[in-house]
């Protein structure tokens, strides 16, 4: 069974055109998919036909998608979800427009995640024969993919060991209460390849089913100022950042879309293997895990999900 990728997260918005304004002339996400009530969105450096959705009504997360590398992954993961004891459903191509068939599952924070083998490609933006490094034309920020997504539990150890058995995760970094109490997971970061991270659990009381923010990756420092800049001209509400995570080492900026979920542009960080220990995180030292640099915490970042 492998896990190839996060594939795309469908966001629920209260404003549609609110929201296609930024993802789209903010964020440069370009559209390839319009229905009245949902939008399809693909970033440049992506060749699937999308990786984000915009869903008229409400806030959050509506369900995120998981690629696998071929059809028999699916039943890997289905027979596994079924003796990991969490409700399953099979899903028939075209149900996600331009997706294949695949598996829907809901998460023991009863999150909705579904696995596919395939999407239809539409190719990057600098296409695959000769390519430039990146589009001549760029909207705003101009994020050439999306990288991870955090998502809020109730409690995070059952949901955390649901990826590492079922989806075949490891663990990158862990929150914990302090070294008497390393069994209770506050918040993980997990990863399937050698990045930070490409899912995080964070926990919170009535968190089930949140999202805590959907994160876009960057090139490096320089291009995370930039999107700060940009946030700056069209006037996007900033939660915190610029700044560098102890955390992944990744630099950051914390936002948020019209509808008050919190967006991400992430750079950097380092690069992780199977066979590295997992880092500890005490709770006293969260401000230092999350801002680095100014080594203190704000309240919206362990208090707001959607």
């Amino acid at each position: 069974m492998a896990v190839l990728r996060l594939g795309y997260a469908h966001l629920r918005v209260t404003d549609i055109e609110a929201a296609k304004r930024h993802y789209i002339y903010t964020m440069g996400l370009y559209p390839v998919l319009d229905t009245g009530d949902k939008v399809y969105l693909k970033a440049w450096d992506e060749w699937d036909h999308h990786s984000v959705v915009l869903e008229q009504g409400g806030v959050g997360v509506a369900k995120v998608g998981f690629k696998v590398a071929k059809p028999e992954d699916i039943d890997d993961i289905e027979n596994k979800s079924r003796t990991f004891g969490v409700t399953t459903q099979r899903m028939s191509k075209g149900e996600n427009p331009d997706v294949s068939d695949g598996l829907r599952i809901t998460l023991p924070s009863t999150h909705i995640v579904e696995v596919y083998y395939e999407q239809t490609m539409l190719g990057s933006m600098v296409g695959d024969l000769n390519p430039e490094v990146f589009p001549r034309e760029l909207s705003g920020v101009g994020v050439p993919r999306i990288d991870h997504a955090l998502l809020g539990c109730n409690e995070v150890n059952t949901t955390e060991r649901y990826f590492v058995d079922v989806f075949g995760f490891y663990q990158v970094e862990r929150l914990v209460p302090d070294l008497d109490h390393k069994d209770t997971t506050l918040a993980c970061w997990l990863a399937y390849g050698n990045r930070g991270h490409d899912v995080a659990l964070i926990g919170g009381d009535g968190w089930d089913g949140k999202l805590h923010h959907l994160a876009f990756q960057l090139e490096g420092w320089s291009e995370t100022l930039r999107a700060g800049q940009i946030f700056a001209m069209d006037g996007v509400p900033i939660d915190m950042g610029p700044t560098q995570h102890g955390i992944t080492r990744g630099k950051t900026i914390y936002f948020w879309d019209p509808s008050g979920n919190r967006n991400e542009v992430f750079a950097d960080g380092y690069i992780a293997h199977r066979d590295r220990p997992t880092t500890i995180w005490t709770a006293d030292q969260l401000g230092r895990g999350i801002n680095y640099v100014s080594r203190t915490l704000n309240e919206t970042f362990t208090t707001i999900v959607t």
